[in-house]
Formats: structure tokens, sequence, C-alpha cells
């Protein structure tokens, strides 16, 4: 109903709007509806507090909030925390609102949520002159916000609060605004794109100047070459051609991703049909379309183009396996997302002119699809997992209580390989727990991937924990020895005999690591 009333307003304008619209793609902001689109995005694709990246995001602001936690094996996560203002940020925002951590970020993503769709909304006015262009791109976009992009290892967006929930709309943003020749706020779109994010503004910088190339139209060839040599010059000193070894060596390829030649053929498709229809539309003269229609459409082709030769490049020998992490193929995110825009919006242009049911008819499937989709990703927690001091997801329940019953300095070993495990949903103990852990095995190896220098702590590290929640007494002995600095544990199962666990519910345990030897043995009689 919500869907079918957003487009039917729009489409009833008459012919004299529409003219309007069509010499300028500027305009009010229609705040509110974006807001009602924001709304049903959040119902479609839920929002999830700590899960995948927000172990290494999370854990960061909540450091620069409050100095004290994570003392130990904070680098897992300050690698990356260190290259952007993102976790300072979510501090800031912290201090001013006296608002915890856990209601800031979700704040920060609602705002993040509404910030995408009004950056999609200038996208499509500013390549479409007709309402039910405009409407039908954004029900569509609004439905498939979490689909991936291709085997980027990218969602358009993430159901949780990363750098990339800000840097995604201010780089549509800087491509609207560039498309509407409003260079003064692309700069400023680019500077805080690259405090934010780094690494997905180098993506922006290369579309940009392929936007600039193709409108000069010349020197085509030339001028992206700089753009990259550009991107090159900033590379880190510890890039170098060498083949990846050892530790490192395991974190890369855990990355099969990164790799083109792991791809399937339908990832190939993924990649590759887009940018065949971006052509059809560069040269199709389509209906209803803006000159900036065609000038992305095109520019998108050979950014695509180049980013697949250069992924192949490195693939190609060993000799630059220290340069894959590099990642070319992201800029397959950005691809990915105004492709969905530019064909939804086609599809409303040419499909709804005569049939205002259209939109709705894509809009209530997909949204449908996604929401199924969102249930199977995540099938132990709720659908909008709110700020609480408990939770129905048994393993976050106990991370929330370790949170509220353990010291804040606290040390914690947990299986290396609990990322994966049913019922965690993917979500982070650094993240939920506000405590330090030693590295696991799945989402740590992402950090070591991008940063060599921790592979050989990862791996010691990841190696002694696999199986903790089958260990023996003297086996946590063993690991206490190997880390002292190790205080507590969480075990999903039962805990061995003899073991001081507080917290024993709905499957996990969460105990004191066992003093070594006859002191333990000692303390456990005196209790008894």
């Amino acid at each position: 109903m919500f869907a079918q009333q957003l487009f039917s307003k729009e489409v009833d304008l008459d012919q004299g709007a529409a003219e309007v619209t069509s010499k300028s793609s500027g305009g009010r902001l229609p705040a509110i509806r974006i807001a009602g689109l924001t709304a049903a995005a959040l119902l479609i694709h839920g929002y999830h507090f700590g899960v995948e990246d927000g172990e290494i995001y999370v854990p960061a602001a909540r450091k620069l909030l409050h100095p004290n936690l994570y003392p130990y094996a904070a680098e897992f996560f300050l690698s990356h925390g260190r290259l952007s203002i993102f976790g300072s940020l979510l501090a800031w925002t912290a201090r001013l609102t006296h608002m915890s951590m856990d209601w800031t970020l979700f704040a920060w993503y609602i705002v993040s949520l509404f910030a995408t769709l009004a950056s999609c909304w200038l996208f499509v006015t500013a390549c479409f002159t007709s309402p039910r262009a405009h409407w039908t791109a954004m029900l569509v976009v609004t439905a498939v916000l979490t689909m991936p992009a291709t085997n980027t290892g990218l969602l358009l967006i993430d159901p949780y609060l990363t750098a990339r929930s800000f840097s995604t709309p201010l780089t549509l943003f800087a491509l609207a605004s560039a498309l509407d020749r409003r260079f003064a706020r692309v700069a400023a779109a680019m500077l805080v794109t690259a405090l934010i994010h780094p690494q997905m503004v180098v993506y922006l910088v290369f579309l940009i100047g392929m936007m600039w190339v193709a409108n000069r139209r010349k020197q085509a060839v030339a001028e992206p070459v700089e753009v990259m040599a550009s991107g090159i010059s900033v590379l880190p000193s510890e890039f170098h051609f060498a083949h990846a070894t050892g530790p490192y060596r395991e974190a890369l390829y855990s990355r099969d991703y990164f790799f083109l030649y792991n791809w399937t053929w339908y990832h190939w498709l993924g990649m590759l049909a887009p940018l065949a229809i971006l052509a059809w539309f560069w040269r199709g003269n389509l209906r209803g379309t803006r000159r900036g229609f065609e000038l992305i459409s095109f520019a998108l082709i050979p950014f695509g183009l180049l980013s697949i030769a250069a992924a192949t490049v490195l693939c190609a020998t060993p000799d630059f396996e220290m340069f894959v992490r590099l990642q070319p193929l992201r800029s397959f995110h950005l691809i990915t997302f105004i492709f969905v825009l530019l064909f939804a919006g086609v599809a409303g242009e040419y499909l709804a002119k005569s049939r205002k049911w259209v939109p709705v008819a894509l809009f209530v499937p997909l949204a449908a699809g996604m929401f199924l989709v969102a249930r199977q990703t995540y099938p132990n927690s709720i659908q909008i997992e709110l700020p609480a001091k408990t939770s129905s997801n048994p393993w976050v329940n106990t991370l929330l209580w370790i949170r509220h019953n353990t010291p804040e300095d606290a040390v914690f070993a947990v299986d290396s390989h609990y990322f994966k495990e049913s019922p965690s949903d993917v979500h982070g103990f650094r993240a939920i727990s506000a405590r330090s852990a030693l590295a696991d095995y799945y989402k740590d190896s992402g950090v070591v991937s991008l940063f060599p220098a921790l592979a050989e702590e990862w791996k010691q590290m990841s190696d002694a924990t696999y199986g903790l929640n089958h260990f023996s007494v003297a086996q946590f002995r063993s690991l206490q020895q190997e880390f002292p600095e190790v205080t507590w544990t969480v075990i999903h199962g039962l805990a061995p005999a003899g073991m001081n666990c507080p917290y024993q519910e709905r499957g996990y345990s969460v105990c004191r690591m066992p003093l070594p030897g006859d002191a333990y043995l000692n303390l456990e009689n005196l209790r008894n």
C-alpha cells in the first residue's frame, strides 16, 4: 500500500511539471517519502549489531570512548581504526549525546540508511527526467539494498554500521553532484569519504576521472592511466614484489574472492552482464534519460574493464601476491549499485508509463525475497536487534552477560572457529562483549590479509584455541601458560569438571581460566 501510494502521487504529475523536471535535476528532496522508504528498508533487511565487520569497527570506537577497554590484542581492530575517523565520529557522538555506544551505532545506522536513499534520489534525478523512472528506481533499490555485489565479498549496504555505511552515500552524492556539475560538492564529498574510508575513495576518484575523460572525449587511454598511477603512488611501503608465505599466505587465500580464478561462471556473469547492458544504455539513446545517464553508463564500462584487467594481472603470478589485497574488483560494488539504479529507472520509464502497478509489482516480490534471505542469514536472531541487556540469541545473550559481569580488563579465550558456529549468526565476540580476546580464525584473518605484520600472532592465537569447546582442564592450563594474559574463557557446551563457571545457560559456559598446576588443585580443595 505504501509503495502504491508513493508511486501514484508522483506519476500523476502533469506534463508541464515533467518538463520542468527535465530541465534541471535540482529541486526539493522528498524527505518524508524517503523516510518512509528508510523504514521499509529497515523492516526488509533488518539491523544486526556487532556482526561481520562490526567485529572490527565497533571495538575501535569503544576503545576511543573508553580507553581502558581491550587491553590485549587490540591491534586486530586498531589497524583499521587508525586509518579512519569513523571510530572517532562514533565516540564523539556518544559523548555529545550521552547515548551508549550500542544506541549510537543504531542511530547512525538509521541516518546512514536515510542518507543512502537520499543520495540514490539525487542520482536518479540526475539521470532520468520522469517521476515514474525516479520512483521505480527508488522502490527497487530499497528492496535489494543488501544484495551482494557479485563476488566481491560486499553487499550494496550492510545490515549493520561500518565505515562503508558512510562512504556509500557520500560516493553516490559525489557522483550525482558530478553529473550536475556541482564540483565544490564533489570535492567536499571526496574529502570526507577519504577521511572515513581511504580505500573506497580510490574507486570514487578513479570513476570521477573516467567521467571527466569521457566528457572530454580526448586522450581516452592516457588519462585513466594517470588516475590509476596517482593511486599507486600512495601505497604503503610493505607492498613489494614477493610470494606470500607462511601464515600470511593462509590468511590471504582464505579470501578466495580476491583471486579471479576462483570465481564461478555465475560470478563472471554477475560481473560482465552489467557492463554489457551498460554499453546498450550508452549507445541506446533511451527515452526519458538525461545526458548524465549516457555519461555514467559509458564511464562505468572502462572503469569495470580496467578493474578486471588489474585483478587478472595481480592473479597472474605469485610475484604479485602481496598486491592482491588491493582488491581492484571492489569497484564492482559501485558498478553494481549504480547499475541497479539505472536498470530499474529504465524499467520504470518504459514499463510504467501506462501501468502504474509495475513499480509495486517489482517491489513486492523483491522485498519479500530479500526479507527471506535476511531471515536465512540470521536465523537465530530477531530481524531488528535493538540494544538491550539480554537477547533471544543464546550466543549474544552470553556476550551481554560477559559485558555486565566480568572485569573490563578481562581477556578471553574463545574457540577460534566460533564465528561460523550455530547459533552465533556471525556476531563478533569483541564487538558485543566489549572484552579482549585471542584472535579468531575467520574475521581476524581478514585483518591479517590486509596487514601482513599480524600474521604470525594471528596464527599462534587461532591455532591455540582451535577446538577449545572440547578442551580438558589440562589443556586449559596449557593455554593459560602459553598466554598468561588470558583470564576467562567461553565454552560452547558443558565445561570440564572442576572449572569455575559463574554463567552456564542455553548451551554456553563462561568460566575463569584454571590456575596452573597445584595452585589450581589447592584452591579447589579449599572450596570443597
